[in-house]
């Protein structure tokens, strides 16, 4: 098939033509589409207390009343306060213990995080900890993602916690 001028020029004025055909109905046309359904009314009931509870209760959820709740926050406020201070405690013996949160990207490579574990004080040698890494095998297993270390763990605990 061959176009010339005047096959080419037709082509073009049917799409023109189609075109500002539906556009004069997208502008013109109803504004709001209307429903072929049927439309139903909800049912609404009203149920007392004791039925919400019961099916709440029923499908598996635990009610508590406000004054249960907040007795029940206190209970875990001073199970969190004396977890606490068991660990002051343990932790008492006047050596400093530093926490910080590392976040491995794609692309960081063991020597990365070993410098970045130097540097907030979680390890004595960056370059120690990539060794052990290397020795281990699994430099390359290293997840990125964000990791809450601490120096009173062992070098074992750091790397499983920050590798695969």
């Amino acid at each position: 098939m061959t176009v010339t001028s005047n096959t080419l020029r037709s082509f073009a004025a049917g799409i023109l033509i189609s075109t500002s055909l539906i556009g004069a109905v997208y502008l013109f046309g109803p504004s709001e589409a209307k429903s072929t359904g049927k439309v139903e009314s909800a049912k609404v009931e009203k149920l007392s207390e004791d039925d919400m509870v019961k099916n709440l209760t029923s499908k598996g959820y635990v009610i508590h009343t406000e004054d249960q709740w907040k007795k029940q926050l206190q209970a875990m406020n001073k199970k969190q306060e004396d977890k606490t201070a068991e660990k002051k405690e343990e932790n008492n013996d006047g050596k400093v213990i530093y926490k910080t949160m590392l976040t491995v990207s794609t692309g960081m490579t063991s020597i990365d995080v070993g410098n970045a574990l130097e540097k907030a004080n979680i390890i004595k040698s960056g370059l120690d900890f990539y060794k052990e890494v290397e020795n281990r095998g699994v430099e390359n297993d290293l997840r990125p993602g964000t990791f809450e270390v601490e120096s009173g763990m062992t070098t074992d605990e750091i790397i499983s916690t920050i590798f695969k």
